[in-house]
């Protein structure tokens, strides 16, 4: 008998969730590396990112009006353009966020090194199993955790905004890295790994109260707020450091405390991005399990993996796998990169979510959308389009690199799809 998820997440919950998956390590890691490609100008990096998280959010808003399942990008891929592209956009998300998750345990493993000595390994996994573990306790359970690390989070953005109030007018805002203008390209690049998150949001559909009305509500609500967050503290940190010193550091917001207030602030905000960290891990951890027991209760992965525990009524055995799975691949590279080769499958997501809602305002116009976004030439939607272009020219910033990693990824969900198809078709035969 097929067991539901529980619908327990209120708008709220859903907003600070929403909040809590797009703030994270990116923010307190990158900016640095951020503010070096584009000098005291990288807020405006920071805003033309936000300008592909706006329009690619408003088709995300659309299409979880339409279909509120867990399965999300799958599943709109799937209504769209069929059963590979979907299975392609569903591997590349979820593979996206197993090594995301673990990239960032070992940034947060880094953070704990420095402040207790322990090994870097141990505290990667020991993080990645006892994230895993209050997943399987609940989705309840991980949003409260979540609400929690998210407010202390937060905290600390509002720290480093107010400490650069009495700095404001130190620096000029529209200076340029000797990278001139491709260096704000570049770094809009980047520093959209701090952006990625609101997506995940959808795949709450099934968990949410009223979800044609509070996914789409919650998601629009959390970009926003996201983006106000991130703007001021762009400006706050080069106001303080100054995009040259502040492009050396390793722990920038941390030497922006120690410049401001002393040591003592400056290990308050390592406190802080450890609540970051774990607070990121515990998100991206969510979303794949989630991604993975849609894709298995749809029929594109094992119906194994579709499993509910009986009294928690999480997905456990998805749960066990995304764990199990990060795990593995604690031993990738540095955040950085890592983030890169995010953003790749994170751009070729997004532009496939925005051709889907293009094609199915043209295909399907008789499903009802309890959000609908604006402008639109007859059935064709506008502002996808303007997704789609903004999508391309981020991923155009990419290098060479993160390409054959990326398109390698692509291969290998080409790959596993194949294989699926096949398998299912003798299984037929075999009947």
């Amino acid at each position: 008998m097929k067991t539901n998820l529980r619908r327990t997440l209120s708008l709220f919950e859903v907003t600070v969730s929403g909040v809590g998956i797009i703030l994270g390590a990116g923010i307190y890691a990158l900016i640095g590396e951020a503010a070096g490609l584009a000098g005291n100008a990288v807020w405006l990096s920071f805003a033309l990112s936000a300008l592909v998280a706006v329009f690619t959010g408003l088709s995300y808003a659309e299409l979880a009006s339409m279909f509120p399942r867990a399965s999300a990008e799958y599943e709109y891929t799937y209504q769209a353009f069929g059963q590979l592209p979907a299975f392609l956009i569903g591997w590349l998300i979820t593979f996206s966020g197993i090594v995301g998750a673990a990239t960032v345990s070992l940034g947060f493993a880094g953070y704990f090194r420095a402040l207790t000595g322990i090994a870097i390994l141990p505290s990667a996994l020991l993080l990645l199993a006892a994230l895993s573990l209050i997943i399987l306790l609940g989705i309840k359970q991980s949003a409260r955790v979540a609400i929690v690390l998210t407010a202390i989070e937060v905290m600390g953005l509002v720290l480093i905004i107010l400490l650069g109030i009495p700095y404001l007018g130190r620096v000029n805002l529209l200076e340029l890295s000797p990278l001139g203008y491709s260096g704000i390209f570049q770094a809009s690049a980047l520093i959209f790994f701090a952006f990625i998150g609101f997506e995940e949001v959808v795949k709450l559909s099934e968990e949410a109260k009223d979800p044609e009305k509070n996914i789409p509500r919650g998601l629009i609500l959390a970009i926003s707020a996201s983006i106000v967050l991130y703007i001021l503290v762009a400006i706050s940190s080069v106001s303080i450091l100054g995009w040259e010193e502040l492009s050396r550091s390793s722990a920038p917001f941390s030497d922006i405390a120690y410049s401001a207030l002393g040591p003592n602030a400056s290990s308050i905000m390592s406190l802080i991005a450890l609540c970051a960290t774990i607070k990121a891990v515990l998100l991206m951890l969510l979303a794949s399990s989630r991604i993975i027991y849609g894709m298995a209760q749809s029929g594109s992965l094992p119906s194994f993996l579709a499993a509910v525990h009986g009294s928690t009524q999480a997905p456990w055995t998805a749960t066990l796998i995304s764990g199990i799975l990060a795990m593995s691949f604690v031993f990738l590279g540095d955040i950085a990169f890592v983030a890169n080769v995010n953003n790749f499958t994170v751009f070729v997501t997004f532009i496939a979510i925005n051709a889907a809602l293009i094609v199915l305002r043209i295909n399907k116009p008789q499903i009802k959308r309890p959000f609908k976004v604006p402008l639109s030439w007859g059935k064709l939607a506008l502002l996808p389009i303007a997704g789609i272009f903004f999508n391309a020219f981020m991923l155009a910033q990419l290098d060479g690199q993160v390409y054959a990693i990326g398109l390698a990824l692509i291969c290998l969900g080409g790959i596993a799809a194949l294989l699926r198809r096949s398998f299912a078709f003798k299984a037929v035969q075999d009947r």
